[in-house]
């Protein structure tokens, strides 16, 4: 079965984004829950997720960092769901909503084992790796969203 993509803009789905943040991150890397859920999790803020019937398989976050682009984050899979491609296709509607948005850039921060996950998605790195939070060697990584089509 083929995982359906949404845009948890109600409450209940947003729950669902934080349960696969604190079973696949907080849980396994033993991230406290004031780390994982942070300033960034802020009324504002924009949440993808992924179901299997109903079940919260995937999710990223999404805010603005500025008025022409946006941070997408958080970006994790349950692991038993892994290599299916769910992750790219949730990244990807980050990308669309964000577009939709009007936004032109999508910033992610990735795990230093990720980066070539993104590049295969079109992201290029833009900054040396440093530590972000004490947890994870992460690396600034970039990707300009196609001009919205006006005709």
């Amino acid at each position: 079965m083929k995982p359906e993509i949404i845009r948890a803009t109600e409450r209940w789905q947003q729950a669902g984004a934080c349960y696969v943040r604190i079973q696949a991150m907080a849980k396994k890397h033993h991230i406290t829950l004031r780390q994982e859920f942070d300033e960034h999790d802020a009324p504002d803020t924009k949440y993808i997720l992924a179901l299997d019937d109903d079940f919260p398989i995937a999710t990223a976050r999404m805010y603005e960092r500025d008025a022409q682009s946006v941070i997408i984050g958080r970006i994790v899979t349950l692991p038993e769901y892994r290599h299916r491609g769910i992750g790219s296709a949730v990244v990807k509607e980050c990308e669309l909503w964000a577009a939709e948005l009007g936004y032109k850039k999508v910033v992610l921060d990735s795990r230093d084992n990720k980066v070539e996950f993104y590049r295969k998605l079109g992201y290029k790195e833009c900054g040396e790796p440093y530590i972000d939070g004490d947890t994870f060697r992460c690396i600034r990584m970039e990707k300009d969203l196609p001009e919205k089509d006006i005709s």
